[in-house]
């Protein structure tokens, strides 16, 4: 196993402190006529489900990457307004499958679907739909969930183009309310957001008003660890990569987070270091710096990469990283 850099050694330090609790808000006290409810995000890989979702919410609660298949995780970010509170789902893009993994992926992916308000399809809005939308499509016609879909990156069109492709999402889901937006600069995001929430049930608030987020401390640092890899390794370790936080502790003056980076052959930790342990130093540098953005505070991280021979295939192995298909 190797390091990132020369640092002290991994310090005996404290377990973290109580999550502090949003002063002076009981949950279930909302305005009248206040609506609240569960968004799931579908849509193919890669289509900026996960960019949209930092976007509405205006901080960075998933991490994004150009490499498809990026989220694996049914990831949870809360988006508060004056009149409703909508916590959107980010689920793995809907594909065909080639391993145990992928299978897993797609699993989470049905199963948020069932389980909301209303379902968000998210489609490339710069090009006309596709097969794969038409899969998604017939996926959510089985169901009841009521569906509203996004033409993302309409940043992107040329004008002259746009009436040609948006009239090939209505001839794909006529009846389903289709808006145009950038997740990238946020045009059309606004009234996406109202449109949305409108068809919310009435409710009261589920979490505290200054929310962003209900996923595990933890989670998030793997992603943020996962993302620097796929950003500075892109086609070499695509999907091969897995991390696991190893400890997490927090001594006030600093947070120190040990986590293990796995691959499947021991070409890809050859690659993951580099020469010299350059790559490891600049994936923990990034990873760093994103850490102290989420936990507004100084970062101490020392990784380590290990290799798991086929770990994707294996259950014991995916259910140990998180990945069961039901969550």
């Amino acid at each position: 196993m190797e390091s990132h850099d020369q640092l002290p050694p991994f310090p005996d330090l404290s377990d973290l402190p109580a999550e502090a609790v949003a002063e002076g808000f009981t949950l279930g006290q909302s305005p009248e006529g206040f609506r609240s409810g569960f968004v799931a995000l579908v849509g193919r890989p890669n289509v900026g489900k996960s960019t949209l979702m930092n976007q509405l919410v205006g901080e960075k609660v998933a991490i994004t990457s150009p490499v498809a298949q990026t989220t694996r995780n049914r990831l949870r970010a809360i988006l508060t307004t004056p009149t409703a509170q909508l916590v959107l789902v980010d689920t793995p893009g809907i594909h065909k499958p080639h391993h145990l993994l992928g299978e897993r992926l797609v699993q989470t992916a049905r199963g948020a679907i069932g389980e909301v308000d209303q379902v968000l399809l998210l489609v490339d809005g710069s090009q006309a739909a596709g097969r794969g939308d038409g899969f998604i499509v017939e996926l959510l016609e089985r169901t009841k969930v009521p569906v509203q879909v996004a033409l993302n990156k309409c940043d992107l069109v040329d004008p002259a183009q746009a009436a040609e492709l948006e009239a090939s999402y209505r001839e794909l889901v006529p009846g389903w309310p289709q808006h145009p937006v950038s997740a990238l600069n946020g045009d059309g995001t606004e009234a996406l957001v109202n449109a949305l929430a409108a068809e919310l049930p009435e409710g009261p608030h589920l979490y505290p008003p200054d929310a962003v987020s209900d996923q595990p401390e933890q989670l998030l640092l793997a992603e943020l660890i996962r993302e620097q890899v796929l950003q500075h390794t892109r086609e070499e370790i695509p999907h091969s990569v897995a991390v696991q936080i190893e400890r997490v502790v927090d001594d006030k003056e600093r947070t120190a987070v040990l986590a293990t980076v796995l691959v499947e052959r021991t070409s890809q930790k050859g690659i993951l270091i580099g020469k010299g342990g350059r790559m490891l130093r600049q994936i923990g540098t990034g990873a760093r710096q994103q850490m102290q953005k989420l936990i507004s505070g100084p970062v101490y991280l020392e990784l380590f990469v290990k290799v798991v021979p086929n770990w994707r295939r294996s259950s014991s192995r995916l259910a140990e990283l998180g990945y069961r298909g039901d969550s």
